[in-house]
């Protein structure tokens, strides 16, 4: 498993805790940014780590910004790519399992840090189900993904 990582500057520290926790836990991972809490604008780096999952050197991604939102606005307009906000261990599984997410996006300024550990590990520890209904939903948003 290889894990693409990367904030803006409103996720910078809370990205420096989910590093250490990957690291910890033997996981193989690239930084994309940010190295400081400069200011920069979330699409440069939330594009960066898309690009990477969507052409399959990374098999996940995890974006954090101060809600998560524009994290995965912007991860979602790469082809391929199903960015998913979560603020919950619930909806970090079910994103896996149902929705197959491949970029896992969250805010800093909504989540501490032990619920964010807490979301990385379920979200990067569920499998997707690939029950039939499942899959032809995907198949169905990438079809639309198709027509843009």
């Amino acid at each position: 498993m290889k894990i693409a990582i990367g904030s803006d500057h409103a996720g910078y520290k809370l990205k420096a805790e989910i590093v250490h926790f990957l690291s910890d836990n033997r996981k193989t991972f690239k930084d994309f940014g940010v190295k400081s809490a400069d200011p920069v604008d979330y699409p440069d780096i939330a594009v960066a780590v898309a690009d990477a999952v969507a052409s399959k050197e990374f098999d996940f991604g995890i974006l954090i910004c101060g809600t998560g939102v524009g994290m995965s606005i912007a991860a979602n307009k790469v082809p391929g790519i199903r960015a998913v906000v979560c603020s919950d261990t619930f909806t970090a599984r079910l994103s896996r399992e149902h929705n197959n997410a491949n970029v896992l996006t969250f805010g800093s300024r909504v989540v501490g840090v032990g619920v964010a550990l807490d979301i990385v590990n379920t979200w990067l520890s569920t499998e997707f189900s690939e029950d039939q209904r499942h899959i032809n939903r995907l198949e169905k948003i990438t079809e639309i993904e198709q027509r843009c």
